[in-house]
């Protein structure tokens, strides 16, 4: 055995998922994503050690207040407004993960595929059950209650892209750092 692979690199593989979510997603999803659909031997533990790699080209998706995201990651190239989340573009992100998948799916059909895009659809009103999950994912992205969402949530977000402008690049990239705890502070 001679050690070249034609495999492509753990960064890579999580780069093609993460690329067809096209929105910050868990290391779990990423992994389930890439074995349903790309080849490879994606796993979340490898994930996990691409995102201490911070020459990986993964990152943090940040809220907010520009703080890291709890199992969440994006891709580094991403624009900041990309990889900020927030309830309703979460959950839109959501939606519109379906929907891309879906297609996806479409053009290359097969059991673990088709796993995957009921697992999405699970949460998708009425998605288990419609004869086509991206459907039912347009629906809701384009509910009332959805839009109005986004539409409040803009200027949140908005102020947070301004206030990332000042920052360096890697905190940019993986969030402030938390504040310590400061002894006998009230």
């Amino acid at each position: 055995m001679n050690g070249l692979s034609t495999l492509p690199s753990t960064a890579e593989q999580a780069r093609h998922a993460l690329l067809l979510l096209g929105a910050p997603a868990a290391p779990r999803l990423v992994a389930e994503v890439h074995g349903a659909l790309f080849d490879g031997d994606l796993s979340v533990p490898a994930l996990a050690a691409l995102r201490r790699d911070r020459s990986s080209g993964l990152c943090a998706a940040l809220d907010q207040d520009l703080f890291p995201v709890r199992g969440l990651v994006a891709l580094s190239d991403w624009e900041l407004s990309r990889r900020i989340v927030t309830p309703a573009a979460r959950r839109a992100d959501a939606l519109a993960m379906v929907i891309r998948v879906s297609g996806f799916v479409a053009v290359r059909p097969g059991r673990a595929a088709h796993r995957l895009l009921r697992s999405l659809a699970e949460g998708v009103p009425h998605g288990v059950e419609a004869l086509d999950p991206a459907d039912a994912a347009r629906a809701a992205l384009e509910s009332e209650e959805l839009v109005a969402a986004l539409v409040a949530e803009e200027p949140v977000r908005a102020a947070a892209v301004s206030r990332a402008a000042s920052l360096p690049r890697s905190q940019q990239l993986f969030g402030l750092p938390p504040v310590p705890h400061q002894r006998g502070a009230s």
